[in-house]
């Protein structure tokens, strides 16, 4: 197994506390900033919260993470979702059939961060938004050897075939936003 990915219980994913550091709306908000959005691929969804947070937004949302334990919880929370489960880098849609790919804590936990977002070029027709944790030090979130510097981030992208990067400073986190 992957010692990066997250490990913990289902519990700590929906904690109060990590829900008020992840900002969902201002997270949500820049996502959605400047295109028209119809549809949303969350990949690495782990219980769906912020594939949730898009489908109250009245978006039609689909869902992927690689640990089934997560997707049965989010599919008893959101049975309106559609939850598979697959790895980010091979992602099981065809070729721009979403407007939106959102990435949430993901990206640093792939096996092939450059192929996850390949990916999700592939699949998006319009933007790709990875919510990371900064390269630094901090209290919370994976250790520093675990998180990607956003040099890395923003290779991916560009490698990807994304034509403009924009990056939002959030309290705790980054918002990379990748558009075609």
């Amino acid at each position: 197994m992957n010692e990066r990915r997250f490990n913990g219980s289902v519990d700590k994913l929906r904690n109060p506390e990590r829900l008020e550091r992840l900002q969902l709306e201002r997270v949500l908000a820049y996502s959605l900033a400047g295109v028209a959005v119809k549809d949303v691929v969350d990949v690495g969804t782990g219980t769906g919260l912020f594939a949730e947070a898009f489908h109250q937004k009245g978006l039609a949302v689909k869902a992927v993470d690689c640990n089934p334990e997560f997707l049965q919880l989010a599919r008893e929370i959101m049975p309106e979702v559609t939850f598979l489960e697959a790895p980010a880098e091979k992602l099981p849609f065809a070729d721009q059939s979403c407007d939106l790919v959102f990435m949430g804590h993901l990206l640093h936990e792939t096996d092939d961060a450059e192929a996850a977002v390949r990916e999700a070029f592939r699949v998006s027709r319009q933007r790709l938004a990875i919510l990371e944790w900064p390269y630094v030090e901090q209290q919370f979130g994976p250790p520093l050897e675990h998180r990607m510097p956003l040099e890395d981030i923003e290779r991916c992208g560009f490698a990807a075939g994304f034509r403009f990067c924009d990056v939002i400073r959030l309290k705790l986190m980054q918002l990379v936003i990748f558009d075609r």
